[in-house]
């Protein structure tokens, strides 16, 4: 008779932690899919019209694409070889 209730503790304990597991990975991909943009297309167009916004006459300013992390990148680059600075990322879904 212990065996059983511990069981039963047990497989309501293994069953609680599946639960959360399956609760944040839907809440994951609800959040990928219901953010970001449709496309890298869409993507790119938002970078570029908040880069219009910018006073870029010295050209330091520029959108970039990088295909690894699936997204458009607003960037300020510096003179004196410093990496960039980012200003805004544009992440589009991959599928």
């Amino acid at each position: 008779m212990i065996y059983l209730n511990f069981d039963k503790k047990f497989m309501k304990i293994v069953s609680l932690f599946f639960q959360v597991i399956l609760s944040l990975t839907l809440v994951g991909f609800l959040i990928y899919f219901l953010t970001g943009y449709d496309s890298a297309f869409e993507a790119d167009q938002y970078c570029h019209s908040n880069l219009s916004s910018y006073d870029n006459v010295s050209g330091n300013y520029g959108c970039d694409h990088d295909t690894e992390t699936h997204q458009w990148i607003l960037y300020e680059s510096n003179d004196n070889k410093e990496p960039a600075k980012i200003i805004k990322k544009f992440r589009y879904k991959f599928l």
